[in-house]
């Protein structure tokens, strides 16, 4: 029995080595790769800290991509990476951003989603080519500020999150689509009319009132895709509201350029 046992030990530990010494020589191909092409994939290596390497590795890279690892944060040594346009963290264990992505100011799309963040930092409002953020799946419980007004975000995803209020700030936000699924919004600042792209929002699964979605909302804002299914409201509730029929004429006339 305890020799059964030696034995099964001395081979996972055989194994694991193999697993680890494969995974190094592969992350060293990775790297070599990189100085060439400026694109560095390290997924799913169950990585709990960042490649040393990387530390001190050139500045060359337009996209990394060290999704689905173990990583609980991120190092200051990221702040270097300044050529950075694509950055993947999904699927990762991060509680917290360090503030050094800040200084990534060519970064054009951030990828967070399905890790634990709580909060992000300010410094993220520096990164003013920011085109597509995703941070669905994750704990936050206060809308981004930050991300407002910044001119060229197109995409943001705050899907799966614990929010429970949009405010005021949302008006400043250059989105043309917003996906707030799945939180638990009961309040809806009608500062959202004063979007100047926003074309689709999502808010379905939420807490909100029929009340909120108010005249101004319907009336004055440029949104012509409003998902609010599974809210404290029904269907016939939604359509009798003040500034529906002005809705639907942009939701019409939408979909005929459509076809």
């Amino acid at each position: 029995m305890g020799t059964n046992s030696m034995v099964s030990s001395c081979e996972l530990s055989r194994k694991t080595t193999t697993t680890t010494t494969m995974g190094n020589k592969q992350i060293k191909q990775h790297l070599e790769t990189a100085q060439k092409t400026g694109v560095l994939k390290i997924s799913l290596q169950r990585l709990q800290e960042f490649p040393p390497q990387l530390k001190t590795y050139p500045n060359v890279l337009k996209t990394l991509d060290l999704s689905e690892n173990r990583f609980e944060n991120v190092p200051d040594e990221l702040g270097r990476l300044t050529t950075l346009k694509h950055l993947n963290l999904s699927g990762n264990r991060l509680v917290d951003l360090n503030e050094v992505v800040g200084e990534l100011l060519k970064l054009e799309v951030l990828l967070l989603m399905d890790n634990f963040l709580t909060r992000l930092p300010k410094s993220l409002n520096n990164c003013t080519h920011l085109k597509t953020v995703n941070l669905s799946n994750n704990q936050l419980k206060v809308f981004p500020t930050m991300l407002c007004g910044l001119k060229q975000l197109d995409v943001l995803d705050l899907s799966r999150n614990q929010i429970t209020e949009v405010p005021a700030e949302v008006g400043t936000l250059y989105v043309t689509e917003l996906n707030l699924n799945q939180n638990q919004i009961s309040s809806l600042a009608e500062d959202i009319a004063a979007c100047p792209k926003l074309k689709t929002l999502r808010l379905e699964e939420n807490c909100l009132q029929a009340n909120a979605l108010t005249p101004r909302i319907l009336k004055e804002s440029k949104i012509c895709n409003l998902a609010v299914d599974g809210n404290l409201f029904n269907s016939k509730q939604f359509t009798d509201l003040d500034g529906y029929d002005v809705y639907m004429e942009r939701y019409t006339a939408v979909k005929k350029k459509m076809f």
